[in-house]
């Protein structure tokens, strides 16, 4: 019997206090008329999904496994209009009794009221950007925020009743050094979160890292070994352009945080995600297995039904968007249907992202063939080369990267790009 199909939903809520230094999200900070503004057009927005998704003015037919509500700063809004989302949310699509529903929240904009607000919402999950406990860092960042504050926000969380926590970390950030970064996995790891999301900094096109360190690029290089400057006098004002660690540097980060983690209780089940058994996050679990999702909001990014399209990234435009025009669809823009090769390509190279890799029967349940008569010959190279193991037998054989071929991820994967 062919299973259900299911759908995750993300909400995208643009609004930040500030742009930090490294970020390319969509947001910007906006005031509190935007702020309404944009939520009744949401709420609208949700209402015309639910009855699309079936055709016939009521809750979709496609049970929703997660719900996201990512940004941007979600916590930044006032938690009236987080419970309004979430109410258009239950009235027009059909949630699972077990569904994961997140919200992201940064320290700082925080407070035992939307907290509360949130959990009587029916919200049960909540991810909270830390990035780093060390100050320098967090200034040199452009965070909002302390430890302290990061620290008052995860007690009133564990206050209100949430039992389900992510912290974001990243590495590789201006001016750290390998005992700073291990002295924020132990803090963190002391607070006993469920999950734990690791990721080192890439500095992205369009941010303000990227001009600044792309400007002083050979400067960089001159800096050779040295591996941090004192970056205690950066402030928003003047943020002090401080060297990123080398690339012996990083790469300790990046095998300790395994290590470390591992030995802490926390599972890796995907290249740069932990978490407690049984913790792991369903909704990007969701994106790595193929799971439809459909993106509301400003700039939001879908893929259901085969077709891949998002949401207008002008936000006068959108808000501009009568119900008719967005019964029709005119919010979406970029709309491609996929291909069978590129269903294909995108089944692998999401699905190896996790530890437990692709099983071969899920692959031939959804494309009618076998695994091997499309990538046969690519298995081969990459297991001869190390970076790609097989386990198990007939039905239940499985395609796995190996510790190696996780540590290289990127090239691998890209090997299954047909």
């Amino acid at each position: 019997m062919e299973k259900k199909k299911t759908l995750e939903l993300y909400i995208h809520i643009p609004f930040c206090v500030k742009k930090c230094q490294y970020c390319d999200f969509l947001s910007f900070a906006a005031d509190e008329e935007t702020k309404q503004r944009y939520v009744d057009q949401l709420v609208k927005e949700i209402g015309i999904c639910g009855k699309r998704m079936t055709g016939q003015g009521a809750k979709t037919s496609f049970p929703v496994i997660s719900a996201f509500i990512g940004g941007g700063t979600p916590s930044s809004l006032d938690h009236r209009h987080i419970t309004s989302i979430m109410n258009a949310i239950k009235e027009n699509f059909t949630l699972l009794p077990n569904a994961e529903i997140t919200i992201e929240a940064n320290p700082g904009t925080l407070t035992a009221d939307k907290l509360h607000a949130y959990r009587a919402a029916g919200i049960n999950r909540l991810s909270l950007g830390l990035q780093s406990a060390n100050p320098s860092e967090l200034k040199a960042l452009g965070r909002i925020h302390t430890w302290n504050e990061f620290l008052e926000s995860f007690r009133l969380a564990r206050a209100a009743g949430f039992e389900n926590i992510n912290i974001d970390l990243m590495s590789a950030l201006p001016g750290q050094s390998f005992e700073s970064y291990a002295d924020t996995l132990e803090c963190v790891v002391l607070l006993e979160p469920e999950h734990i999301s690791a990721y080192s900094l890439i500095i992205e096109e369009g941010t303000p890292f990227y001009e600044k360190y792309s400007l002083m690029e050979e400067e960089i290089r001159k800096y050779g070994a040295v591996r941090q400057k004192d970056v205690s006098n950066v402030t928003e004002e003047s943020p002090e352009l401080v060297p990123l660690p080398d690339e012996e540097e990083e790469r300790r980060m990046y095998h300790y945080t395994k290590e470390y983690l591992a030995e802490k209780g926390y599972h890796r089940y995907e290249i740069s995600n932990y978490s407690r058994p049984g913790r792991e996050c369903v909704h990007n679990k969701g994106y790595w297995l193929g799971t439809d999702y459909l993106g509301i909001g400003l700039g939001a990014a879908s893929l259901a039904g085969g077709e891949r399209f998002s949401v207008t990234r002008d936000m006068e435009r959108y808000l501009a968007l009568t119900v008719e025009e967005l019964a029709a669809g005119l919010q979406y823009e970029n709309r491609e249907s996929l291909t069978e090769q590129e269903k294909m390509e995108e089944f692998m190279f999401l699905g190896l992202r996790l530890t437990d890799g692709v099983l071969a029967r899920d692959f031939e349940i959804r494309f009618g063939i076998n695994i091997e008569k499309i990538y046969g010959e690519i298995f081969g190279k990459l297991m001869e080369e190390g970076l790609i193991r097989m386990t198990g037998t007939g039905e239940e054989r499985r395609y796995q990267l190996t510790g190696f071929g996780l540590d290289v991820s990127n090239c691998v994967l890209a090997e299954f790009l047909l």
